[in-house]
């Protein structure tokens, strides 16, 4: 059985561009970004100050007015990030710098340092603010929200997410 596949969320004008690794399977199944349980980017954003209340995977076709869109680097969904080859990853940021040249977002936040490293070719980034741009803009690496990636705490999302926020509004 193919899953259909999720849609890109946004366009001209966005604050921040958030460029997810891949779907998960779940999110494949229901057609919305973030959507597996235990994921902690809705949480994460409204904890950050991108939304005004906590959103729900669903209501996802709505962040680009908040100035928040939503891309992923591999459209195919897996059950786990680590599934997905190099060359994946590369094909992905190639098609990310056609996305950004269109919609000029002020800052494009990729969730996912390991993911970043690889598609890249970057193999020492790290989080925070790059050197690197992709698109003309800026980029930002922030921890991945799945529930699978322990090494972060509630209040680390919000506090590194807010900063994003910060230096994107900055930009303005």
């Amino acid at each position: 059985m193919t899953l259909p596949r999720l849609r890109d969320i946004g366009g001209p004008g966005l604050s921040v561009l958030f460029v997810g690794i891949n779907p998960s399977l779940r999110s494949a199944e229901v057609g919305h970004n973030f959507a597996r349980p235990g994921n902690r980017f809705w949480p994460t954003l409204y904890a950050a100050g991108f939304t005004p209340r906590l959103m729900a995977p669903h209501e996802d076709g709505t962040l680009p007015s908040f100035g928040i869109g939503i891309v992923n680097f591999v459209s195919r969904p897996t059950r786990a990030a680590s599934e997905l080859t190099v060359d994946e990853l590369r094909a992905g940021a190639a098609r990310l710098e056609d996305t950004v040249d269109a919609w000029a977002p002020r800052l494009v936040a990729v969730v996912g340092v390991v993911a970043y490293r690889a598609a890249s070719a970057r193999p020492q980034a790290g989080m925070g603010l790059q050197e690197q741009l992709v698109g003309g803009r800026p980029v930002w690496v922030l921890p991945n929200p799945s529930g699978l990636n322990a090494h972060y705490k509630p209040a680390d999302f919000a506090r590194m997410y807010a900063e994003a926020r910060t230096y994107a509004a900055s930009l303005a």
